[in-house]
């Protein structure tokens, strides 16, 4: 009798073991922390029954299941499609999606998968938004193509509960054989600018040699004071060999005093021209 009731004693002891270890088991799996930038969506018997977070809270094991939400905001980055815009472009563009979660029950419920839905939802917009667009509007206004495509994505995504805030297009890849054209075009375009600007300048300076003219027209003695000038100007140079030209109406007095009193001679003045038959005149007879 005394062994039989030694043997048995252990058997009591571990059935309430075995009982507190389930029970501290049950109690484990019953208590749930989630982070700040998380929300725990519970499902009693299948049936929501909310997001609860952040911090500690109890479920029921067994009967209710939590699914875990990231509220933080993700950075997604659309790998390379291949547009053709509306001027027959092919072009090859990235992008970045930068989404978060706003209603955790709607990111559990209306959608499989919300990251991979987003991810293929920026795809075909992205392709089908910029395939509405020319080449030069693609690259000129990115800011207006971007807040265009942002739009697009957030209001299919927002029954999904999911909020766009920022879409960016980051880059745009040209076939070579456009980015030469391209140059092609920006060179020629440069050559343009710079024969209208030397235009223009031709314009301004004859208009104020037509100016100058009018004024030294006016003032007869303004003629000879330039052609000092000039002639200042040019002799800063010792070894030079001037080539003056001397206006006919400063040598006319004297030529006509010489003709006065001359004699018969007449004198004529050489103004280095021919006559109707090309010869050069004389310069007296």
């Amino acid at each position: 009798m005394g062994r039989g009731q030694s043997q048995t004693a252990p058997m009591y002891l571990a059935i309430p073991i075995a009982i507190a270890f389930v029970v501290f088991l049950f109690a484990i799996s019953a208590v749930k922390v989630v982070q700040e930038y998380e929300r725990g969506v519970i499902f009693r018997l299948g049936r929501i029954q909310g997001a609860k977070g952040p911090g500690l809270f109890f479920i029921v094991p067994i009967i209710d299941k939590m699914t875990r939400i990231d509220l933080r905001t993700v950075t997604h980055e659309v790998p390379p499609q291949e547009v053709i815009t509306r001027d027959n472009v092919t072009v090859k563009v990235t992008a970045v999606v930068f989404f978060r979660v706003m209603n955790p029950n709607d990111a559990v419920t209306k959608v499989a998968d919300y990251l991979r839905a987003t991810s293929q939802i920026s795809q075909t917009t992205l392709r089908s938004a910029l395939g509405q667009a020319d080449l030069d509007h693609l690259l000129s206004n990115r800011e207006q193509l971007n807040q265009q495509i942002q739009k697009i994505i957030d209001e299919s995504t927002e029954p999904w509960g999911i909020k766009v805030g920022v879409v960016e297009i980051k880059d745009v890849e040209l076939p070579p054989t456009m980015q030469r054209a391209m140059a092609r075009q920006a060179e020629a375009e440069r050559e343009k600018r710079a024969k209208i600007i030397a235009a223009e300048g031709e314009f301004q300076a004859s208009q104020q040699l037509a100016a100058a003219a009018h004024v030294i027209a006016a003032q007869e003695s303004a003629l000879q004071l330039r052609y000092l000038q000039t002639l200042t100007e040019i002799a800063v140079e010792k070894n030079s060999t001037i080539i003056f030209p001397l206006p006919i109406d400063i040598i006319e007095p004297f030529l006509n005093a010489v003709k006065r009193f001359g004699g018969e001679g007449e004198v004529v003045p050489v103004t280095g021209g021919k006559d109707g038959n090309g010869a050069v005149p004389a310069a007296g007879r």
